[in-house]
């Protein structure tokens, strides 16, 4: 199995176990606005806003978009418990 494969798998089982991202924070520290990542992500302002607000956690590969669009690294938005 590739590193880039067991990193994913490894990533996937980390955001599994987790209850929030900081999807907001990151937004904040860019000065990016939830409508302009809506817009980009292709999804509705109130999609966005239900990740950014915690209610409800993006699967990965949406996780993975927000990360290349925002320029950081996938690690940076999630939060550990």
């Amino acid at each position: 199995m590739s590193h880039f494969l067991r990193y994913i798998f490894y990533l996937q089982r980390q955001f599994n176990s987790l209850t929030m991202n900081r999807i907001k924070e990151v937004l904040g520290e860019k000065g990016i606005k939830q409508v302009w990542l809506a817009e980009r992500l292709g999804k509705s302002y109130n999609m966005v806003n239900s990740y950014v607000q915690n209610r409800r956690q993006p699967s990965l590969e949406v996780l993975y978009q927000i990360a290349k669009i925002l320029n950081v690294d996938i690690k940076d938005l999630i939060i550990s418990k």
